[in-house]
């Protein structure tokens, strides 16, 4: 198979000023991440159109400028279940850091507390809970898989109550994996020394071989298993941290979500990686803002690149906003501050979007930014 185990480049030493945005990074990223690596952390499912689409969707939306507007005392500052956050941008959860940079998710972490930023923590993290937990500051999240076991699901709900986390993040929308050409004519698989740093204690799950000419999915067992919202039911009654259910695009599902209890919404398509031809997420998001009505808050990902994305998230229904690639780019190019400089950009042109819409604060950004044609 592939080899996906080294870097062919070392980390930047120093960030060099070519790099102004964070699609920049791509490049510098990728030549220090294998490819088959690369395949697995930056392709999507099938012929990658929602991947593509969810980027394509933001610079389809226009934003309408305000000039003249006082700007004394601007922040961007908010509020979510209890915690002050300096800005609503949290790095969304991704699998196995380890596979750009070998120290992983402690160096997002690392960038994150310098950066005043929120991180989820993925439960397939390559470091495990309490490591991260106790090697930063910042206000933790940590997103949850339903294991196919109860035990095992409330085993990790513990211990992430034990360590700290502020929040579960629960992901909905990947109860199979998706069918990811690119990473299979890559080969990929997981390099010696990188696994699922919070699954060590517990069985792997059993692997369905299909027989030819018999049903691969419906026919192999897997289905029987598969969570439904009478687990998310159960786990919002076994835990005293909020709930939100990520993977969210259907209004249908946030309506569920808030009958069994959770606390928030993420709006997500998982960057496309389970299903192909799904809407781009900003696309997604005024149906879903609209049946929530403001009973929680909604948090989207997918496909950000600019500040002025982070603006018209907020705008149509948004409280805050999810960076994924943009973060596993900054790590694999320069490490920790990599990630910092991403979070640093970002925030940066958030906040000059905001002055030249008119808005100071978070709660000013509404439909009234948007260009209607």
């Amino acid at each position: 198979m592939t080899s996906s185990a080294t870097q062919t480049l070392p980390p930047l030493r120093t960030i060099p000023p070519q790099i102004a945005s964070v699609t920049d990074y791509e490049r510098y990223a990728q030549e220090r991440v294998s490819e088959a690596n690369w395949a697995y952390l930056n392709s999507a499912a099938a012929d990658q159109i929602t991947r593509r689409d969810n980027r394509q969707a933001w610079d389809a939306i226009r934003l309408l400028n305000r000039n003249l507007m006082a700007m004394d005392g601007g922040n961007t500052e908010l509020e979510l279940f209890g915690e002050r956050y300096a800005y609503p941008i949290f790095i969304a959860p991704v699998a196995y850091h380890r596979l750009v940079h070998p120290d992983g998710e402690l160096a997002t972490a690392l960038a994150a507390q310098a950066m005043q930023a929120g991180m989820v923590l993925s439960t397939l993290s390559s470091i495990s809970l309490e490591n991260v937990a106790t090697n930063t500051a910042t206000p933790l999240w940590f997103q949850l898989y339903i294991q196919p076991e109860k035990k095992y699901t409330q085993s990790l709900v513990a211990r992430a109550e034990a360590a700290g986390y502020k929040a579960l993040v629960v992901t909905v929308d990947a109860p199979v994996t998706g069918m990811r050409n690119a990473e299979q004519r890559a080969q990929f698989v997981l390099p010696k020394g990188v696994t699922a740093a919070n699954l060590a204690d517990m069985p792997s799950p059993d692997v369905c071989t299909a027989v030819p000419g018999t049903s691969p999915i419906f026919g192999s067992g897997m289905v029987q298993a598969l969570p439904t919202w009478d687990d998310i039911a159960w786990l919002v009654s076994i835990t005293r941290l909020p709930v939100l259910v990520k993977g969210v695009l259907n209004p249908k599902d946030a309506q569920d979500a808030l009958r069994v209890g959770a606390a928030g919404i993420i709006v997500s398509n998982h960057g496309g990686r389970v299903m192909d031809t799904l809407p781009a997420t900003i696309e997604a998001l005024p149906g879903v803002a609209e049946k929530v009505a403001g009973r929680v808050p909604i948090l989207l990902d997918g496909g950000i690149r600019r500040g002025t994305d982070i603006v018209k998230a907020l705008a149509l229904g948004a409280s805050a906003v999810l960076v994924g690639l943009p973060i596993i780019h900054g790590l694999a190019a320069a490490g920790a501050p990599g990630v910092a400089h991403v979070l640093h950009i970002l925030r940066t042109e958030l906040e000059l979007a905001m002055v030249l819409c008119g808005c100071k604060n978070l709660g000013e950004i509404n439909k009234e930014v948007i260009w209607q044609t």
